[in-house]
Parts: C-alpha cells; sequence; structure tokens
C-alpha cells in the first residue's frame, strides 16, 4: 500500500535529512580544503622531515608537524577559494565547488579558513617549533596575497604560485632541525623546478576556461602553445640537475643519483612529447607522470637516506 507522504515528512525522515545535510555541509568544508592536492604537500613535508631528522624518528614531532601543515594547506586553500569563488563559476571544472554552487556562505567558508591556518600555525609553533611556524605563515600569506591576484594580472603568476608550493619542503626540513641550511632550499628548489612543467600541463588541458575567467596563464596569451611547451622542457632541464644536487651535499648515495637520472630522463621523455604534438591527450599524459615523478623521487630519496 503506498503512502502520499515522503520520507522526509515522518520524524525518523526529517532526522535522517538533517543528518544528510550535516553529512553534505561536512563534506563541502572538507572540499574546501583541497585534500587531493594537499596530499603532496603533506608528502613533501613528510619527506623532508625524514631526510633532516636522523636515524631515531620520534612519532609525535612528525605528526604535529603534518597535522600543523595540514591545517595552513587546508586553511589557505579554503581562502583561495572564497577569493576566487566569482571566477570559478565560469570554469567547467570548478563551477561545482561549493561556493560558486552556492552550497556555503562565503562568510563562513572565510571564517573557517582563517581558523583552520591560526589553528595550524599553533600547532607548529606550540608543538614543534617557531621556525617552522614561520615559514608556514609566509607560504600562507604569499599563496594568498601574492599568488591568488597575480593569477589575474600576468602569466607570471605560475612562478610566484611555485614559491608557497615548495614552501612546505622547508616546513619539514625546519620542524626537524630548526634550521634553513643548505639541505632545505635544495629540497626547495626541486619541488618548485618540478611544479612549473606540472602547472604548464594543467594550463594547457584547461586553456580554455581560464580565458573564459579572465586568467592570462602562458596557455591563453600564446595560444599556439610553443612557449608552454618551450617552458616546460625548459624546466625539467633545470629540474634534472637539482635533484642531483642530495648526493652532492651528502644526503644521499649514488643509488638516489642514479634512480633521479632515470626519474628525470622518463618525465623529460612526456616533457618533449608536450612541446612537439601540444595535445591534450600530451598534456595529460605529462600531468599524470609529473604527479607520479614526485612521490617517486621522494620515496628514493628517503630510502636511501635511511637505509
Amino acid at each position: 500500500m503506498s503512502s502520499s507522504h515522503s520520507h522526509a515528512d515522518t520524524p525518523m525522515g526529517g532526522a535522517a535529512g538533517t543528518q544528510e545535510t550535516t553529512r553534505s555541509r561536512g563534506a563541502d568544508f572538507l572540499a574546501l580544503t583541497k585534500p587531493r592536492l594537499n596530499f603532496l604537500v603533506l608528502l613533501t613535508t613528510a619527506a623532508a622531515y625524514r631526510l633532516g631528522v636522523g636515524p631515531e624518528l620520534a612519532a609525535m614531532p612528525l605528526v604535529h608537524t603534518l597535522v600543523g601543515t595540514a591545517l595552513v594547506a587546508g586553511g589557505s586553500a579554503a581562502l583561495n577559494q572564497v577569493w576566487e569563488r566569482d571566477t570559478d563559476k565560469l570554469m567547467r571544472r570548478t563551477r561545482l565547488r561549493p561556493l560558486p554552487d552556492a552550497r556555503l556562505d562565503p562568510a563562513h567558508a572565510r571564517a573557517f579558513g582563517y581558523a583552520l591556518s591560526v589553528l595550524g600555525l599553533l600547532e607548529l609553533a606550540l608543538f614543534v617549533n617557531v621556525l617552522s611556524a614561520a615559514i608556514a605563515a609566509i607560504t600562507l600569506a604569499s599563496y594568498i596575497w601574492f599568488y591568488t591576484p597575480l593569477k589575474f594580472r600576468t602569466s607570471l603568476s605560475t612562478i610566484a604560485g611555485a614559491l608557497p608550493g615548495a614552501l612546505p619542503a622547508v616546513i619539514g626540513w625546519s620542524a626537524a632541525t630548526n634550521t634553513l641550511s643548505l639541505e632545505a632550499w635544495v629540497l626547495f628548489g626541486i619541488v618548485f623546478m618540478w611544479q612549473m612543467p606540472h602547472f604548464l600541463a594543467i594550463a594547457w588541458m584547461y586553456r580554455d576556461e581560464y580565458a573564459r575567467a579572465g586568467m592570462p596563464l602562458l596557455p591563453v596569451i600564446q595560444p599556439d602553445g610553443r612557449s608552454t611547451g618551450r617552458q616546460a622542457v625548459l624546466y625539467t632541464a633545470g629540474l634534472i640537475p637539482l635533484t642531483l644536487m642530495p648526493t652532492l651535499i651528502g644526503l644521499s648515495t649514488a643509488f638516489y643519483l642514479a634512480g633521479a637520472v632515470v626519474l628525470g630522463a622518463i618525465l623529460m621523455v612526456f616533457c618533449l612529447e608536450f612541446a612537439v604534438t601540444r595535445t591534450t591527450d600530451a598534456a595529460r599524459r605529462l600531468f599524470l607522470a609529473s604527479i607520479l615523478y614526485l612521490p617517486g623521487l621522494w620515496a628514493l630519496l628517503v630510502w636511501d637516506h635511511v637505509r
């Protein structure tokens, strides 16, 4: 026998509906933190920490480092989405995010972003060291107030974005050693250079959407793609010698060195394919190769360092 009442009309249905709403709001707030993107951030932080800490790895300082970094990274991602909510509406890949889709109030998202950021900085300052908290604060500030506004003004914003993107390596090293020694900047340089072919591949894949949103990225202002492909190759050519530096400064052995050369050569093959063909498929392959390259390099470096 059918009833004309929907489940939502009953008290139980109402409770379930409220539960569902709470769950979806929770999922929306989680989406603001860009968890998939920040996984690589935490991987980089953990690798740099492990390289800096020496043979005795205590669990709790590493946990505090990762929790603090995750909170700051999540907070900065949320604040970035508050800033870009109007342009996100114009792009297919971002229009269903919680803010452009009007599922969350911008004021709530802003408060959430600031709360996460402050909690993360306190976590680092109180439970790790003040130096790592200071680097995290610089990362946050440069991402929100330097990189984000530049995205709408210049194609060089990609380079500006690579600065905060590479600082998690310095956070990890400074958390472990309480110093900003040469090793920290070598790790920073590796991540900085790695981001460029990675970003350029994304920019090419979504160039039409970036154009619609009014972002003057390189593939938008140079639509034939020659300069995008050339820069991807040049930055990768700069990345490869940088990845050899850990062996030269005593962080790793010739085993890592050989592996880094092989990984660099594989990445360069994908860069060259993209530069020559300039197809979306080639850009996607370069993007995927770059996503696999960085964890592979960190795994090789850490394993070689601690074995």
